[in-house]
């Protein structure tokens, strides 16, 4: 089982080996996509937890006990095509290749199948034309 979430540490909790724990103490593996993680900061983490379906529960569960926010990534990113003026910031970013420019319009491509959601594109875009759905 997968699940995609959001992993926000409060700062006193930074410094503690998050995907570390998850693995030794409950057999869940967490992909990292995005990480903004910080000394005496408040941390978040964008990660896909792999796993026995009860195990990944009782993680989720383990991590909120600690004071640790988790949130269920559901959405997907949204494209306003009113205001996108095609610039291709968001292309440098973009981890997996889902935008891209066309060679032939220079216009922005994007392909929802192969974006995993991991927001980079989001502060990138100058004109603000990139968000969740959620």
């Amino acid at each position: 089982m997968k699940k995609r979430v959001t992993i926000t540490f409060p700062k006193r909790a930074i410094q503690m080996p998050i995907t570390y724990l998850l693995a030794k103490e409950f057999n869940v593996a967490a992909n990292i996509i995005r990480a903004q993680v910080a000394p005496n900061q408040i941390g978040k983490l964008v990660v896909e937890l792999s796993g026995d379906i009860d195990r990944l529960d009782e993680a989720i569960e383990w991590m909120r006990s600690h004071h640790i926010s988790v949130s269920h990534n559901l959405g997907e990113i949204v494209i306003d095509e009113d205001v996108c003026v095609h610039c291709g910031l968001c292309t440098g970013v973009c981890p997996t290749e889902a935008l891209s420019l066309q060679p032939e319009t220079y216009k922005l491509a994007f392909t929802r199948s192969r974006c995993i959601v991991c927001e980079q594109c989001i502060p990138t875009c100058p004109v603000e034309a990139i968000s969740t759905n959620l």
